[in-house]
Parts: C-alpha cells; sequence; structure tokens
C-alpha cells in the first residue's frame, strides 16, 4: 500500500519534478528519468514520463529539440521555457503551502 501512495504522489508531482530537473540543464528523456531517481522519486518508467514530456511540450512549459547521437540514434532534448520556469515557481508556493498544512495536519492527529 506504501508503494501504491509514493506511486501516485510522483505521479501527481511529475510535472513539477521534471521542470525543476531541468532548470539545471537541457535533458532528454532517459536522463530525465535518471536525474528523478537519484533524488528519490523511484524509476519512472517511459510510459509514464514520456506521456507527461509531451503534455508539457503541448503547454508550451517545456521545449524539445534533436541532436544527433554519439554512435547511436539521435535523442530528443528537452529545456524549460520562461513559462515554465514561471509554473514552476508557481508550484513551489503551492508546494510549499500545501506540505505545509498537511504536515501540521498530521501532527495535530497523531
Amino acid at each position: 500500500m506504501a508503494a501504491d501512495a509514493e506511486s501516485g504522489w510522483v505521479r501527481a508531482t511529475l510535472e513539477m519534478a521534471v521542470l525543476a530537473a531541468l532548470t539545471d540543464g537541457d535533458r532528454h528523456g532517459y536522463a530525465l528519468g535518471q536525474r528523478l531517481a537519484e533524488q528519490g522519486l523511484g524509476a519512472i518508467k517511459g510510459g509514464v514520463l514520456y506521456p507527461v514530456l509531451n503534455r508539457m511540450e503541448a503547454d508550451a512549459v517545456v521545449t524539445s529539440s534533436w541532436h544527433a547521437g554519439q554512435g547511436g540514434p539521435g535523442r530528443k532534448v528537452y529545456a524549460i521555457t520562461e513559462s515554465g520556469s514561471r509554473r514552476l515557481a508557481e508550484q513551489r508556493e503551492s508546494w510549499g503551502r500545501f506540505t505545509e498544512a498537511m504536515q501540521r495536519f498530521l501532527e495535530e492527529t497523531r
């Protein structure tokens, strides 16, 4: 049950996590997944990550471009846009308020 809950939390916050991961440089999808895993979010399957990236690109919060591969196929590399940076700032504020409220509630109900 705890794994299901964590999976749901990751899915609910994946856009925010992707935007945050792109603030320190452009990345292709696999590298994004690795970065998120390094931060403790677990292995994000491509079937979860790529639809989110496609939606984010449609929303103009990320852009993508094809980069030639080194000895392999090209890769689609994602970058955060100015709109994406603004959305991330809004999400950070909202997340902070939410987590503070939830933490207070959980402490009160111990």
